[in-house]
């Protein structure tokens, strides 16, 4: 017979995987690693679970132990070992700008760990930045900062993708996704 603790638990658990597997993804960007991560920080939610649903905000709390867990994975000697392939997802996903998407992606991968743990705690988890900076075990400014240049890196590297074909939508869609207003002479 289960004690009401790891009843408890594994409600919970049942509860949030598929989001936890998707937030890991955001992080990852490749399924089975994003198991694998989901994997440990479930342990250690199990390790920890008094303290974990006791707290105020338990999905903040089990999402800050997920990204600790990623950025602790980016530090370790195994990343340097492993090279990730360029393999298309298990399952399509659905959008209307599928190549938007997978720029998006590419230019997401290529941000540094925690840059990337940033964007995806403050506008994929929704924290805001006191929350995010306790999930990084940083400061609010660091947490502005790395949000500042992982935002115009991600702004850059997209820019750059728009063709600036003449009569097309793209430089004006550039311009209004960077803010800037068109220049007439």
């Amino acid at each position: 017979m289960t004690n009401p603790r790891d009843a408890e638990y594994a409600e919970y658990v049942s509860y949030r995987l598929p989001a936890l597997r998707r937030l890991a993804l955001l992080l990852c960007q490749d399924w089975h690693r994003a198991d694998d991560l989901v994997q440990q920080a479930i342990i250690k939610v199990y390790v920890h679970w008094t303290k974990a649903s006791g707290a105020d905000n338990t999905d903040a709390y089990v999402n800050s132990i997920l990204v600790r867990e990623f950025l602790h994975e980016r530090r370790s000697a195994w990343t340097r070992r492993v090279s990730v392939t360029d393999q298309l997802p298990e399952s399509p996903i659905l959008t209307a700008d599928p190549d938007g998407l997978m720029d998006l992606q590419a230019a997401m991968t290529a941000l540094p760990p925690r840059q990337r743990a940033a964007l995806v705690l403050r506008y994929y988890c929704d924290l805001n930045l006191d929350q995010t900076a306790a999930a990084l075990g940083c400061t609010v400014g660091t947490v502005k900062s790395q949000t500042a240049k992982a935002l115009a890196t991600l702004r850059s590297r997209l820019a750059s993708d728009v063709p600036a074909t003449v009569g097309s939508q793209a430089p004006a869609r550039a311009r209004r996704e960077s803010g800037k207003a068109p220049h007439h002479a």
